[in-house]
């Protein structure tokens, strides 16, 4: 039985030590998000069944939300991850009571393979998850894994809600809690331990990915007695128990040769729904069925709009749903159909027939069954034209989660679009009509966020995974687009010139085969507002490190591709030259006021150039960080010479060093313990040297800190409540306005923040 992790439900956390609270000033800013709309991977929606408006949605690196039906927006619950617990921010699995709607649970993990150095936990709240109480697991979860949109793994018994089943990841097995989530044991008599039989021993595989309770076998207070199990493996994907999970089989005739994505029960026509594909997903996979069991019966009947067997079933099945208000009515998505679209099938008579919610109407033309306006969220269009038969915005090309609302059979919502969409017209379809659909993603803020540049007098920039990036020139709207000229799929580096900052350049990732003809390097003399592109080196997939010197005249890049060399261009990359003297795939950065001055950071050793990027020689060789590995630095602006570096060679070993000798010499910043960012900001009144904004750990107290005396002193800017899962990936000051900061969550987008008594806070 694992014991409870030493972390008390949020509202109850411990007192800080009196050294902490005298040694680390503070002084709370008010953070909000800066609007993007989604972005992200929505790996579940699970409706309550307790209370109509009411539900949550997880996602695999960005926390987990519930929905404010008086507002009509996500509230984020998981903001208070700690650093330490980053790993919670990837959620597994929710699940909420049926009778209870104040009672939620959440399984949270982000990975089995070893990155995430916690194991996972089991989350539970009594006031639909404001606050949480802990019990930590002894294994890992798994919320950014392969097979992530399979589910729901954890479920609470429908008939009791003390008791919970939770279906481990990588050979880790069944494991029940009697206690409403506190304390765990694995059931013994579960036949198996998860594991798929093609990769034995694998840290990688699902394991048990759905649990189902079907509530007619029980009564109120009772334990529910028939429980389904989903499992990652071909030969035997279904176990059921008919004593309350004291014993296991597979049900007799249960299919077998794809994996188990879903798992839906119909109580009122006692059928299982099952989906299935060929792979774990989310985003790859090509074969598939559906099917449907007379739990009475024990029958099985394959209903699969386009069965595994047919040529045009080149996907699986993963999104499935009932109506519960509709008995009949069962509706599956797509696991993946990356062209020309996703797929949503909806059937009104369990599975007998099914339509399609677009239809081919003589290539390349297709009729849709609905109209998307995603006029809140523009750049969902990923700034390309429709060109049929592939039709902007899309419905979503991996649709592993979809729900229709318990209270109300036109109400549906899907992963899809920029990250949910949903209807409130769903019946229109079955009359012949046109579907609704709107993205549902206010407050849903979950993109990974990359770089964040502000430059001076322009507007804030942002490098973002999956999503390119953009350029925000109003923080409380979703931008018209993201980058384009070229479109990037993850933009990994982004910098501005200091002297002439409305010069930009960004470097992103796609492969070459995909776009021929396109750079991995894109250039702006308008502050982001429009790009072009130069020419590249060969072989450049991945885009790595870019630097701009300070007026703009040249750029020196490192390509993220292994191996490729270091190179400089002067102008905007109409040819490029090799470096010398720096490693490939280094980290680059310019000085703010010498143009012919680059800095390089590699294998803990720091390298510097004097003419422009051409040659560079090694200066540092001991005392930083020995990898690189969590590594930062940026160089100050108006300070010629004057950097700041972060980084660390473990998990637990951070540091800050300043060097104000160019890169010769730098000396470690004793003020702080462990340092993950820093970022510079306009001067606080009566100084002329930026204020410092930095994650680091101060007399204990690990958060956001502003130091406004060079690192002399800091000052503690968030709060326990507003950790946003860990360490920034992207941290800056603003240079036009004294005391803004921007930050990244963890997977939770993009965030800035004032002082709670400015102005700009209190509007």
């Amino acid at each position: 039985m694992a014991a409870a992790l030493s972390i008390p439900a949020i509202g109850m956390l411990p007192a800080p030590s009196a050294a902490a609270v005298t040694a680390a000033a503070s002084d709370p800013y008010v953070f909000r998000n800066i609007r993007i709309g989604g972005g992200g991977f929505v790996t579940g929606i699970v409706f309550s069944e307790a209370r109509k408006d009411l539900a949550y949605a997880r996602t695999d690196v960005g926390g987990m939300y519930r929905w404010n039906a008086a507002t009509g927006v996500w509230k984020p619950l998981l903001d208070w991850v700690d650093w330490d617990h980053w790993g919670y921010m990837g959620v597994a699995g929710v699940t909420a009571s049926p009778s209870d709607a104040n009672k939620v649970w959440a399984a949270v993990g982000m990975y089995t393979n070893g990155v995430d150095p916690n194991n996972g936990a089991v989350l539970r709240s009594r006031d639909q998850g404001d606050t949480w109480q802990v019990t930590e697991l002894p294994f890992t979860l798994g919320g950014n894994m392969s097979g992530r949109g399979m589910g729901e793994r954890l479920a609470v018994d429908p008939n009791n809600d003390d008791i919970l089943f939770l279906g481990a990841p990588a050979g880790n097995g069944l494991w029940r809690s009697t206690d409403g989530g506190a304390n765990w044991s694995r059931v013994d008599g579960f036949p198996t331990s998860g594991d798929d039989p093609q990769t034995p021993g694998s840290t990688e595989d699902p394991g048990l990915v759905w649990v189902v309770f079907d509530p007619g076998t029980g009564r109120a207070g009772s334990a529910t007695q028939s429980v389904y199990v989903g499992v990652a493996d071909r030969d035997q994907p279904v176990y059921r128990s008919t004593d309350g999970g004291t014993t296991w089989a597979p049900p007799a005739g249960a299919p077998t040769g794809y994996l188990p994505h879903k798992g839906v029960l119909d109580p009122v026509n006692h059928l299982l729904y099952i989906a299935t594909s060929d792979t774990y997903g989310p985003f790859d996979g090509g074969k598939g069925d559906v099917w449907k069991h007379h739990t009475a019966t024990g029958a099985w009947t394959r209903i699969s709009p386009v069965p595994s067997t047919s040529d045009d079933n080149y996907f699986g099945y993963s999104g499935l749903t009932v109506d519960r208000r509709r008995p009949g009515t069962v509706m599956v998505g797509t696991q993946v159909s990356w062209w020309p679209d996703g797929i949503i099938f909806r059937s009104t008579d369990s599975g007998a027939t099914w339509t399609r919610i677009w239809d081919w109407d003589g290539y390349p033309d297709r009729t849709l069954r609905y109209d998307f306006d995603i006029s809140a969220t523009p750049w969902a269009t990923m700034g390309m034209e429709s060109e049929p038969p592939v039709l902007v915005p899309r419905i979503g090309q991996a649709i592993s989660a979809m729900e229709i609302d318990p209270f109300d059979s036109d109400r549906m919502l899907f992963n899809g679009g920029p990250g949910i969409a949903g209807t409130r017209n769903l019946t229109a379809w079955d009359a012949g009509g046109t579907v609704d659909l709107v993205p549902v993603v206010e407050g849903l803020e979950e993109t990974a966020v990359l770089g964040l540049i502000k430059p001076p007098g322009g507007a804030l920039i942002s490098a973002l995974g999956d999503v390119g990036g953009f350029r925000h020139d109003n923080l409380d709207a979703p931008p018209e687009t993201i980058f384009t000229s070229p479109v990037f799929t993850t933009t990994r580096s982004i910098d501005y010139a200091e002297r002439k900052p409305e010069v930009i350049v960004r470097a992103g990732d796609f492969h070459d085969s995909d776009r021929p003809g396109d750079s991995h390097v894109a250039f702006s003399t308008d502050g982001g507002a429009t790009w072009f592109q130069g020419t590249e080196p060969g072989g450049v997939n991945l885009g790595g490190s870019v630097a701009a010197a300070s007026d703009g005249s040249r750029f020196v890049w490192a390509p993220g591709d292994s191996g490729l060399p270091v190179v400089h261009s002067v102008g905007f990359g109409t040819s490029w030259s090799p470096s010398t003297g720096v490693p490939a795939n280094a980290i680059l950065a310019s000085d703010r006021v010498d143009p012919m001055t680059f800095y390089a950071f590699s294998g803990g050793t720091f390298h510097v150039s004097t003419d422009g990027g051409a040659t560079f020689s090694a200066t540092v060789t001991d005392g930083l960080p020995a990898t690189d590995w969590g590594v930062r630095f940026k160089a100050v602006p108006g300070h010629e010479g004057d950097i700041w570096l972060v980084g660390s060679a473990t998990w637990t070993t951070h540091g800050l060093w300043r060097s104000t000798d160019a890169g010769t010499t730098f000396t470690r910043v004793t003020t702080v313990e462990q340092a993950d960012n820093i970022g510079f900001g306009k001067a606080a009144p009566g100084r002329d040297y930026p204020t410092l904004y930095a994650a680091v750990k101060v007399d204990g107290v690990r958060g956001v800190f502003r130091s406004e005396d060079t690192g002399r002193s800091w000052t503690r800017i968030n709060d326990d409540l507003h950790r946003f899962g860990g360490a920034p990936e992207s941290l800056t000051g603003d240079p036009d306005r004294y005391g803004r900061v921007y930050l990244s969550g963890y997977g939770r987008g993009i965030f800035y923040g004032d002082q709670s008594g400015s102005a700009t806070a209190e509007r």
